[in-house]
């Protein structure tokens, strides 16, 4: 069995493999945490799905203070030294960025994923503590993309410096012209951000040149995804099953 792990600002995603996914969780990304707090809570994990008998391990990260933590606490629970996709690191995916040390481990991931999974040209979109939009070209080759604040980073952002306006979930309202603050708040947040997503897609394409396929990933991909006028797949497990992919490259190279 294989254990994926991937690390958002916010949340820690886990995913198990015995060929295919069969169970996933989450927790809560704790810079403080030591690699023994994590250890108990990996195998916690790990007993809970009946999962115990990993052997194999792959961690992707954009909190660089938690991959050694981390990978310590992997080693405790299993035995393993897992991979960690960095430098050195075989993903099939050509990078065509001004600088391709820069790309953010989650959106290589995610690349590889959508790339795998979806026809090219692909755009992906990540909603988590950022938004990201990332876009793979016809010939499978990461060519860029957008970063911008999350929906809940915006939320939090507003009503911690407003005086009047609260924290909200964030649920599509009824209808997009708010008739009260929590409504209109939540018009701004998902109807906001899936008109944006929209607006992307026409001006990626236009740069392509051509149609693209559009998945949508992260913990308010779902609900953003259904607030959209273009095609969209919503895809929760997309970078999970990216990890799957790069463990199964590198393996393939020994």
């Amino acid at each position: 069995m294989l254990l994926a792990i991937d690390v958002g600002n916010t949340n820690i995603v886990l995913g198990v493999y015995d060929e295919e996914l069969v169970s996933t969780g989450r927790l809560s990304t704790n810079i403080n945490e030591t690699d023994e707090e994590y250890a108990m809570k990996i195998h916690s994990f790990l007993s809970l799905h009946k999962a115990l008998n990993i052997d194999g391990a792959i961690i992707s990260s954009v909190v660089p203070a938690l991959i050694g933590t981390l990978k310590k606490a992997v080693k405790f629970v299993t035995g393993i030294s897992p991979l960690v996709v960095g430098p050195g690191i075989k993903t099939g995916l050509p990078i065509k960025i001004d600088d391709p040390a820069q790309l953010g481990a989650d959106l290589a991931v995610g690349a590889v994923a959508a790339k795998a999974k979806y026809p090219c040209p692909v755009i992906i979109f990540d909603l988590g503590t950022a938004t990201t939009g990332s876009v793979v070209n016809g010939k499978g080759e990461f060519i860029g993309g957008i970063i911008t604040a999350g929906v809940n980073t915006s939320i939090n952002a507003l009503s911690t410096k407003t005086a009047l306006l609260p924290q909200i979930d964030i649920s599509a309202p009824k209808k997009v012209i708010g008739t009260n603050s929590i409504d209109s708040m939540r018009s701004g947040a998902v109807i906001g951000t899936a008109a944006m997503l929209d607006g992307f897609v026409e001006r990626f394409e236009e740069e392509l040149g051509e149609k693209a396929s559009v998945v949508v990933t992260g913990g308010l991909g779902r609900e953003i995804a259904r607030a959209c006028k273009h095609s969209m797949v919503y895809d929760k497990d997309l970078l999970i099953d990216g990890l799957k992919i790069i463990y199964d490259k590198n393996k393939e190279q020994e």
